[in-house]
């Protein structure tokens, strides 16, 4: 026991927890099942004889990793008879994440989409590599495969997010103000206001999860993702306001309809122009929003 009256193990997995959760949530896209993979976590480590375990925290990274990998396994399916386009869920995360430039890229919503793409062990390698910078060899035993078959997998999945992430990241000040310019048009109802603001071939999408009225596929181009929004208000009737908030490290807006919370819309800007609308307005997925997630890559 140590002098505050915690076991070593649990110590260990308390310092860690914020890293494991990022972990799990990056592989998973969604908070719950990040949660349920760290309790399964926390049951294999309360059973290791800590006395074998040279690094605390790889191991921990480890049996994280195989928890998440089997569960994106279920998920995939999962996803496969899900109503309508999936989003990630959204998290609430503290102001401070969206000046941490490589953490808030790696959780937006526009990057997490890019790695749904991905196949599970792809996924796993792309984050730990490229995300959380572990080396081969531990990345190799998490995910058991070679350290030369780990370094395959991560240039392939280096290859396909490459050629499907956004081209550049806008900086926060950009984004803020392309969001400003959509807020100030949407609560006006300003339909030139909007397409000045939307890029040409701006994708929306809308998860509803089949318990929200939302839009089944993808809209794309700015006149049609405009005047989907405006006609959505106009057939709600009531008043919509949006306030500005800080979502998976990114400048994003919450909407309430009427007064009442209805969802939260996450962006992707280029040169200045909205290019990605992710709206989420599944309330299970809508559980993190409201308190801060603390989030780290350390």
């Amino acid at each position: 026991m140590s002098e505050h009256g915690t076991d070593p193990a649990t110590e260990s997995f308390v310092a860690h927890r914020n890293l494991l959760f990022t972990v799990a949530y990056e592989m998973l896209g969604s908070a719950a099942d990040a949660e349920d993979v760290l309790q399964e976590t926390w049951l294999r480590w309360a059973a290791v004889d800590l006395a074998q375990v040279r690094d605390h925290r790889a191991y921990l990274v480890r049996i994280t990793t195989r928890q998440a990998l089997n569960r994106l396994r279920t998920m995939t399916r999962r996803k496969e008879s899900y109503v309508g386009p999936w989003l990630p869920e959204p998290m609430l995360t503290a102001p401070d994440v969206a000046e941490d430039a490589e953490l808030s890229e790696s959780l937006s919503m526009a990057l997490m989409l890019v790695l749904e793409t991905l196949s599970p062990t792809e996924r796993a390698v792309f984050v730990l590599r490229e995300v959380f910078d572990i080396d081969y060899d531990e990345i190799a035993a998490a995910v058991d495969k070679t350290p030369a078959a780990v370094r395959q997998i991560a240039h392939r999945a280096r290859k396909h997010v490459d050629a499907r992430r956004p081209r550049q990241s806008a900086s926060v000040k950009a984004t803020r103000a392309a969001l400003e310019s959509f807020q100030h048009a949407l609560e006006t109802g300003d339909l030139q206001g909007l397409l000045d603001v939307l890029a040409p071939e701006v994708v929306m999408l809308n998860d509803g999860g089949g318990i929200k009225v939302a839009a089944p596929r993808p809209i794309t181009g700015a006149s049609k993702v405009a005047r989907f929004i405006l006609g959505a208000m106009a057939k709600n009737g009531a008043t919509l306001t949006a306030a500005p908030t800080v979502v998976n490290g990114n400048p994003a807006l919450a909407l309430s309809l009427g007064g009442e919370f209805d969802g939260v819309v996450a962006f992707r800007v280029e040169d200045g122009h909205i290019s990605g609308l992710y709206y989420v307005r599944n309330p299970e997925k809508l559980t993190r929003v409201d308190s801060e997630t603390r989030l780290t890559l350390r």
